[in-house]
Parts: structure tokens; C-alpha cells; sequence
């Protein structure tokens, strides 16, 4: 299957999904199917062959390597992305690497999308490759006023691409999440393109931070993974409406999802 399917604009992960040794081994056997996708699609990138549905299909490849150790993924409110006019801002809370790599596999199908991201990630090896394929808007973090002048220009010019931007407005991604610590910088986007901002609330602890390497910690199958939209919103004023509106969505649905 190389695409989602949803019943009722919503998807669970299908009963007995999972494999023996995938359950038994999940890290190990997540990761094996991982580093070899990310070497693959590396390679395509290399040699310019790794479009917008390339990256789509990876993802979705990491999708259902996850869904084979037993983890269960849910996906609700795709309508509110399926029924969009214009392109977006997608607004998310950030809680692991999973994030990163399956948000594709969901919005991708969907609609164009690229990612506004901290530019250490273009400089990784092999992963480097993919990302620069895919052509986000890379900020240093160690000059706010060009991060954003940055936002603003290389934003506006993607959405006038009709491609929409998801950003992650925390400062660091974690467990915890704090409304203060979510900054404003998709609603002003937003706002200054002239298009609707997406709520996205996720939960995605189950991939868990590595202790030598951060983005590869182990996978906990035990702990379901969910991902969630919420109705678009038009930035108006000083935005502060619409920002209310997305922290508020977040933290409702992280409360459901304890």
C-alpha cells in the first residue's frame, strides 16, 4: 500500500500489523530499515532523482517500519488538510525526530509542503542530502532578526509556490509542552502572506531521544503515536487570536492523549 487510507477522515494503524522480530527487536529492527532508507534516498537525491513523491513514499516507508514493531499511529482531522483552497502554514508542537521524517508521508499525499528547519540538518551527513532536495528554509538560530527577515522572504516566496511551510515554533523540541515557549513566528508568516495557518498537534514520544547520538533513541512500541489537525485560521490583528487558538488545540489534545 503506498498511500494512507482514511475512514471517516480518520486512520488507525491496522490490528496485527506488527511482525515477530520487529516486536521483539523494535529499535533494532526500526533502525536497520531507517539508516537504509536514509542511505537510499541519499543517493537519489544525489544524483537528482529524489522529487516530492520520492520523499513522500521514504516517509511513508518510515511510517510503516514503526507500525511494524506494534507502535500504533492514529492520524484525525486530515478533512481540514484535504478541503484547503490556498496553500498553508502548518503549525505543530515538536516532540521527537519522528516528526521530521513522518509528517511527509501525511502531508505530502496531500498537498506540496516543505519544512522550516535549523540548518545544522543540511549539513548532516548523508541526511544532508535529502533535505537540500526538498528546498526548506534553513535558519542559523544565532541571529533572530535575519532568522526572520529569512521566514518572511523565503516563506512568502513557497506559499506564492503554492507550496505550503510547517514550522516547529519551539525552541527545543521535547516532552513538555509550554505555550510560552512557543513562539508566534507561523502566525506572522501567515499573516504577512495573506493564508490560512493549520493547527497540527502531535504526540510522537514513542521515538525518544538518543544518549550519543540525539536523533536516534530508542523506539517504545508500547506508547502510541498520534497526530492530529485542527480547523484553519485566518491571522487577524496582532495574531494573537489565532496563536491562542493553536496553543489551545495543542494542549487539549495532549491532555486527551495522556
Amino acid at each position: 500500500m503506498d498511500k494512507i487510507v482514511y475512514k471517516n477522515n480518520c486512520y488507525q494503524t491496522p490490528p496485527d500489523t506488527g511482525t515477530f522480530w520487529a516486536k521483539k527487536f523494535p529499535s533494532v529492527s526500526f533502525y536497520v530499515h531507517f539508516l537504509t532508507n536514509i542511505y537510499f534516498s541519499s543517493r537519489m537525491a544525489r544524483h537528482g532523482k529524489y522529487n516530492k513523491e520520492a520523499w513522500r513514499l521514504s516517509s511513508l516507508n518510515v511510517l510503516r517500519a514503526l507500525e511494524r514493531t506494534g507502535l500504533k499511529v492514529s492520524i484525525s482531522g486530515i478533512e481540514y488538510l484535504q478541503t484547503l483552497k490556498t496553500p498553508c502554514v502548518i503549525v505543530a508542537n515538536h516532540m521527537s525526530m519522528m516528526d521530521t521524517v513522518v509528517i511527509p508521508a501525511i502531508v505530502a499525499q496531500e498537498i506540496p509542503v516543505t519544512f522550516i528547519i535549523k540548518e545544522s540538518l543540511m549539513h548532516y551527513p548523508v541526511f544532508k542530502h535529502i533535505m537540500q532536495s526538498q528546498n526548506p528554509i534553513a535558519l542559523g538560530r544565532t541571529n533572530p532578526r535575519e532568522d526572520l527577515k529569512k521566514v518572511f522572504g523565503e516563506g512568502q516566496k513557497r506559499l506564492e509556490l503554492g507550496i505550503s511551510v510547517t514550522v516547529f515554533p519551539q525552541t527545543t523540541r521535547g516532552t513538555h509542552f509550554d505555550s510560552k515557549q512557543f513562539n508566534s513566528i507561523g502566525v506572522k508568516l501567515a499573516q504577512k502572506a495573506g493564508v490560512p495557518v493549520l493547527p497540527l498537534a502531535l504526540k510522537t514520544d514513542a521515538w525518544t531521544n538518543g544518549k550519543v547520538i540525539k536523533d536516534l533513541g530508542q523506539i517504545h512500541p508500547e506508547i502510541p503515536a498520534h497526530f492530529a489537525f485542527d480547523s484553519p485560521v485566518m491571522a487577524e490583528g496582532n495574531g494573537k487570536g489565532a496563536q491562542q487558538q493553536i496553543t489551545g488545540f495543542i494542549k487539549q489534545k495532549l491532555k486527551e492523549w495522556q
